[in-house]
């Protein structure tokens, strides 16, 4: 069974940085994507980072070059983490910010910025960034 974990979330001033987590679990597969979301209130659910079995990035311009994405895998090859390194914070940033997987195909990084109905979700980590 999958499962998505995020953790790290919390307070940050404009400015600061901030580091979020998501264990993997459960997923021994090559192919897949992995992707950050956030979601505002009053908002809906929004795709800004992701990452590709084949190492390839794809970030909204929102975020670029502020934040980047990076996986962890296990000893065994098969992918145990996901992470969101912030930086350079912006009170719009504030939201909470889920992990999403895609498996099971061939999933080129940028394909996985939309929400898919197939994809396994994380309960999310609220992250706010004070002005």
């Amino acid at each position: 069974q999958v499962q998505l974990v995020e953790s790290g979330g919390g307070s940050v001033q404009a400015g600061g940085s901030l580091r979020i987590t998501c264990s993997v679990s459960g997923y021994g597969g090559s192919n897949y994507c992995l992707a950050w979301f956030r979601q505002a209130p009053g908002q809906g659910r929004q795709g800004f980072a992701a990452i590709d079995s084949f190492g390839g990035t794809s970030y909204l311009p929102s975020v670029k070059g502020r934040f980047t994405i990076a996986i962890t895998n296990d000893i065994a090859g098969a992918v145990s983490s996901l992470s969101l390194q912030m930086n350079a914070m912006k009170p719009e940033d504030t939201a909470n910010y889920y992990c999403a997987l895609r498996r099971g195909g061939m999933y080129f990084s940028s394909q996985c910025l939309t929400p898919a109905t197939d994809a396994d979700w994380g309960h999310g980590t609220q992250v706010t960034v004070d002005s």
